[in-house]
């Protein structure tokens, strides 16, 4: 009896030990709810030991990376070791030819593993393209799970120390616990080392609001992924996408709409999840998403939209090709460059190039309007309502157009999904396409509801979650995980962002 019971048990452990691919440990898992809890507790019981804890923490988050992307966490351990050294460098270095000699050393290096694992196929295929077919073999090449952003976060930290507003750290592990920090670091958001640093040895403290705060955006970010999103996704949007021939204009058009909303389920639920563990473990994040569907100008989507890499690109990026500073073309073409890389960020085809154009152009074009219109305002919360409404419709589209290039697998669906839109729009069977969704129709409602939900009406939610009582707050967590498996039609759906 004892040995059935030993060897099951053994079994166990080397399940939790071992890496599947189809199978990775993320938040909106069984798994990760029942890992999570264990380790909470080890955690409340190392709250004094600032180092013990912080290295118990670290071992946590690189075995959470580990079950997310097996041996590439190695990566991760890499990463760290070279830019905390190169920091130290840095900082040391007596000549400014030598400063910048060190920080183009990190640059090179992190941008160097994002272009070998992210764009070697992509560039051997351009190479065929211009060479002819089998110049080059494509190569089999795993991409690690979040390395475009942990090589962000990595060389934010040598370039702040490069710019002298920050300091190199003198413990090893610190810089692992900010790099490894496992609620960010599979997609964000892109925590600045000068924002997070000084917190890590600080006295352990979550508050009651801080708590009840970080349960109601874990909560939320349930409905928006594991509901809201993968039903959209797996019974209306993927089935557009992949045969747009086959649907109505109607219907190619709500699949665009209904992306737009699973895209941003999606991650914003990611990063919702993400800050409120985060502030369960007495650390807060920067907020990620600020409603970007209700913006009214293209410049105030990209202040809304994933905040932390919007900003990233533009204090790391931007302001390094010169901003604003070089004249008003010069301008225009920083902000094209900026957008450009940072829709190839997001992945490498040339889809990613165009949805980044896309927007490029859109934010050149809406800067010149700025200038060339007399009151015109940047923010459209700044405008008259009708100028609002006007801005926000014209907005609205664009960024859509955006999400058609980003979500098409290839230039032919793209071309197939505007000509269905203007040439079989098939406005008489609308009825018939809303009944026979009408749950999928219904979810899509649900979410933007809770997209142009006040603030403050959002806000008050949020508030009145945080200050109920514990086992009220477990029992909206049973209700909202009882729902997840209702509605759930398959295996749990990894995050969008996942594969950027």
């Amino acid at each position: 009896m004892l040995q059935p019971i030993g060897e099951s048990l053994l079994s166990r452990v080397q399940e939790l030990l071992h890496y599947d691919a189809t199978a990775p440990l993320i938040f909106n898992s069984g798994l990760f709810l029942y890992m999570f809890v264990a380790f909470a507790a080890g955690y409340l019981l190392l709250r004094r030991a600032d180092s013990l804890r912080i290295l118990y923490v670290i071992a946590f988050s690189l075995y959470f990376y580990y079950k997310s992307s097996g041996i590439y966490f190695l990566l991760l351990l890499f990463s760290a070791v070279a830019d905390y050294l190169i920091a130290h460098a840095i900082d040391s270095s007596q000549s400014n030819r030598e400063r910048k000699g060190w920080v183009t050393l990190s640059v090179v290096i992190n941008l160097g593993m994002l272009a070998y694992f992210k764009y070697t196929n992509f560039f051997i295929e351009m190479a065929n393209s211009l060479v002819g077919e089998g110049f080059l073999q494509f190569q089999n090449i795993f991409l690690p799970v979040g390395i475009s952003f942990f090589v962000f976060q990595s060389m934010s930290y040598t370039i702040d120390v490069y710019r002298g507003t920050l300091r190199p750290l003198n413990r090893f592990f610190d810089y692992l616990f900010y790099l490894s920090f496992f609620p960010q670091v599979l997609a964000g958001p892109i925590v600045r080392a000068r924002d997070f640093l000084p917190h890590i040895r600080q006295p352990l403290m979550v508050t009651r609001q801080m708590f009840g705060v970080g349960v109601s955006l874990i909560l939320v970010g349930l409905i928006k992924k594991a509901i809201i999103s993968d039903y959209i996704s797996l019974n209306f949007v993927d089935r557009i996408f992949d045969e747009p021939a086959l649907y109505s204009g109607f219907e190619c058009l709500m699949g665009i709409y209904g992306y737009a909303l699973q895209i941003y389920c999606d991650f914003s639920g990611y990063s919702d999840m993400a800050i409120g563990i985060a502030l369960l473990l007495g650390f807060k994040f920067p907020k990620n998403f600020d409603a970007p569907y209700k913006s009214a100008t293209i410049t105030e989507f990209w202040r809304r939209w994933h905040i932390s890499l919007s900003n990233w690109l533009r204090d790391y990026l931007y302001i390094s090709l010169g901003g604003n500073r070089k004249g008003r073309w010069r301008t225009y073409l920083n902000l094209l460059i900026t957008m450009v890389l940072g829709g190839l960020w997001h992945g490498a085809a040339v889809r990613f190039i165009l949805w980044g154009a896309l927007h490029g152009v859109a934010l050149a074009v809406h800067k010149l309007w700025l200038e060339v219109v007399p009151g015109s305002k940047a923010l459209g919360k700044d405008m008259n309502p009708v100028m609002r409404v006007l801005g926000w419709v014209v907005t609205f589209n664009i960024v859509c157009l955006g999400w058609l290039l980003f979500r098409a697998e290839d230039m032919q669906i793209v071309h197939l999904m505007l000509y269905q839109i203007f040439h079989s729009f098939s406005p008489q069977i609308i009825p018939q396409v809303i009944e026979g969704y009408k749950v999928v129709f219904g979810f899509i409602v649900l979410g933007y509801m809770m997209h142009f939900m006040p603030e403050k009406i959002d806000q008050d939610m949020v508030r009145k979650v945080g200050s109920a009582s514990f086992w009220w707050q477990v029992a909206m967590m049973v209700a909202v995980v009882w729902c997840v498996m209702q509605i759930k039609s398959s295996d749990i759906q990894p995050f969008i962002y996942f594969q950027f």
